[in-house]
Formats: structure tokens, sequence, C-alpha cells
């Protein structure tokens, strides 16, 4: 099934702690409808001494938030948007409730 966001996207939050603030997707999680976005919702993880991370302690990471919570930018007003689909030369793409192509969804 086609989703409204992409890996890559610039999306704006529009609900939880960090509303209205915007970041690019780093990761989406298809099979829990959560997506990682960046500098949003950052926690920290305390971590053990590893080859890694040698002197151990806490470092800060983006945590996943659901994938409802976020909206695409329009990339020509760079507000959010709402998002439908329409298939143009044989391919499904991602319109943006200004009629702005945002892509197509496949890869091809």
């Amino acid at each position: 099934m086609a989703r409204h966001i992409k890996s890559g996207d610039q999306v704006m939050v529009i609900a939880g702690a960090d509303k209205g603030k915007t970041g690019r997707i780093i990761k989406v999680l298809a099979d829990k409808d959560r997506v990682i976005v960046e500098g949003v919702n950052r926690v920290w993880k305390h971590v053990r001494p590893s080859q890694r991370y040698p002197q151990g302690g806490r470092i800060q990471k983006d945590a996943a938030i659901h994938a409802s919570n976020v909206m695409p930018l329009d990339p020509t007003t760079g507000k959010g948007t709402r998002v439908k689909f329409e298939v143009r030369d044989g391919r499904k793409h991602r319109i943006a409730a200004s009629g702005t192509d945002l892509g197509p969804t496949g890869k091809k």
C-alpha cells in the first residue's frame, strides 16, 4: 500500500511534544507505522563502555514517532500538505493538495 510519506521527505510534526518542528525522514518502519525524523523526538540512551563507545555514558538519538503525526511539506509553499495519489504515465505519483507533484511512490 502506498504511503503519504517516504524516506528522504521533508515533513512537519503535527502532534505531540515536537509539534511544529520540521525535519527529514531518516527511516520508515512500515510494519509498525512509525517514522524516524531527523532532530525530532530526541531521547537519551545510556550505553556501557564498548569498542564503539569506549567511554560509555549517555548519547542522544532520534526515536520513532507515529506516521500519522507527520505531514509532508509542499515544496512550493513550505507548509504541511495532505497527499492524494494519481496515475501518470503508468506510474503512481503523490500529489500535494495544492497540485504540486511530490514524486513517484515506487522505486523503479
